[in-house]
């Protein structure tokens, strides 16, 4: 991939990744405002996904950071997921040659699923969109974390 021009810290566009082994959502956001969005979730196979659809997506947005949920257990220990993840991280970071980093992602998705409920009951609860919801809040929290917004 083409390497851009450094964007500060603080005003990066940075792509968030909620892993998982049959599907993979996907969120964009903006460290300026602190908030992401829902891009997409793309379906994978054993936690591999088809590596053009993930590719397309990061070139599409031209994102500075790649952050990715790393499913850890409540009491924070390593579960099967956790090696997963990880090993996908390292994946996107060799395929896009972007800076990868991690965030504890422990429970985003009930959280995504209770407001895609909230916003639009039984319906909004599909697979891609409870992905992509939850790849939305790990960007965010990553986001409160980093810089307390």
């Amino acid at each position: 991939m083409a390497k851009k021009p450094s964007t500060p810290i603080g005003e990066r566009t940075i792509l968030g990744f909620d892993f998982g082994t049959r599907s993979i959502g996907i969120a964009v956001g903006q460290e300026i405002t602190g908030s992401a969005s829902p891009v997409k979730a793309v379906p994978a196979k054993d936690g591999i996904p088809n590596w053009d659809d993930i590719l397309h997506v990061v070139e599409q947005w031209q994102p500075d950071l790649l952050v990715v949920g790393l499913p850890l257990n409540m009491d924070g220990t390593n579960q099967e997921v956790t090696f997963q993840a990880k090993k996908f991280a390292n994946r996107l970071h060799n395929k896009t040659g972007l800076v990868v980093e991690t965030q504890d992602e422990r429970l985003t998705t009930a959280d995504a699923k209770a407001q895609l409920f909230a916003s639009g009951g039984y319906k909004k609860l599909s697979k891609g969109n409870v992905d992509s919801k939850s790849a939305q809040i790990i960007l965010e929290s990553y986001f409160e974390n980093s810089y307390g917004n």
